[in-house]
């Protein structure tokens, strides 16, 4: 028998290598796919059990037939697998070596075959999640999520400098911008525009609320500080006039929800994501300033790590989010609410 190089069996089993065609191309792929994965899987097991005998019990076929699949696989690829005497069956180093490739394809099709059932169960169980508070916005929206699929258990991290999905063994992590990284997955699940915000306590103390965009040069500000660089985020005006200005920092925080928290106190002017305000802003507790002075359009995305069967309660947390999740708000709607909540509204 020629003897193949080691090499080549790890190879051939890899996809890097391919078995010379036995009959015409296409019935050669599907009969040696077969066959080959018959005879490996006879050979996997003679030499995990060092017997033919054993192999063939644990596999319904006789030991003649775990002999002859073998040597067909020896004489299909010129190489020796297992040296047999009458007492026993020792493996050749290119038997070694096949048989931890098998372990590594065998163990692959097996997890694949899990992933593929998985995909069929209704979502339960842990969900690992990391995303921000967004001013408590994401708090009710996963307690919503919560009652619609009771089932799923929410183990969640909330944080505004992002999370390493798959260092930090996440299923699922949400946040702002785009991904780069072939091991990653995502979905949009938002969008949002900035908005700038600050009570009518505020306004009152100051005589009106700006008419431009240069008069925030006067006004109180208060502004997030990244969680990474520990800068200022600077706020995205739309005139080139402003990119050089300098506001003031009358208070900074490294989360959005302490932003609008001091904003609704009435200490200045918050820049914020516009849907963390809904609820302030209906409740007037918040009022919308100088709606269009902001140039801006972010997103939001779930990512997870690749997988080709998702399982059933990460494609329903992603498939929630997309459906009920953040939505950014058109400023002329906000303004026809807050006429209607103005004291020349309510009196007449």
């Amino acid at each position: 028998m020629k003897k193949g190089r080691p090499e080549d069996w790890t190879a051939l089993l890899v996809g890097k290598l391919t078995p010379k065609p036995l009959l015409t191309a296409s019935h050669s792929m599907k009969r040696c796919s077969m066959d080959s994965l018959s005879a490996l899987q006879a050979f996997v097991r003679a030499a995990e059990f060092r017997s033919f005998t054993d192999a063939g019990r644990e596999l319904r076929l006789s030991s003649s037939a775990i002999g002859k699949a073998i040597s067909r696989l020896e004489e299909r690829h010129g190489v020796r697998l297992l040296n047999r005497s009458t007492r026993s069956i020792t493996l050749t180093h290119e038997g070694q070596l096949l048989l931890e490739s098998c372990r590594r394809i065998f163990s692959e099709i097996e997890n694949v075959e899990k992933e593929f059932a998985e995909t069929k169960g209704a979502p339960k169980g842990k969900l690992r999640v990391s995303m921000p508070l967004l001013g408590g916005v994401a708090a009710s929206l996963l307690a919503r999520f919560v009652n619609e699929y009771p089932d799923v258990a929410l183990d969640v991290d909330f944080a505004e400098r992002p999370a390493e999905v798959i260092d930090g063994g996440y299923d699922v992590v949400v946040r702002a911008g785009d991904v780069d990284d072939s091991r990653l997955m995502s979905r949009r699940v938002g969008s949002y525009r900035p908005a700038l915000v600050c009570s009518p306590g505020y306004l009152a103390q100051r005589a009106g609320e700006p008419d431009r965009a240069e008069d925030l040069i006067n006004h109180a500000c208060l502004h997030l500080k990244d969680a990474a660089t520990g800068k200022l985020q600077r706020w995205p005006f739309a005139s080139p006039e402003m990119s050089d200005v300098s506001l003031q920092a009358t208070a900074v925080a490294n989360a959005t929800e302490a932003l609008i928290a001091f904003a609704e106190l009435g200490m200045g002017i918050a820049c914020v994501p516009d849907f963390t305000v809904h609820r302030q802003l209906a409740e007037g507790s918040l009022r919308r300033i100088l709606c269009g002075c902001l140039e801006h359009q972010g997103s939001l995305r779930a990512i997870w790590p690749s997988s080709r069967f998702p399982s059933p309660k990460l494609r329903a947390f992603i498939d929630f989010l997309a459906r009920r999740g953040f939505v950014s708000t058109d400023c002329a709607m906000i303004d026809r609410d807050s006429a209607k909540r103005s004291p020349e509204a309510q009196a007449a």
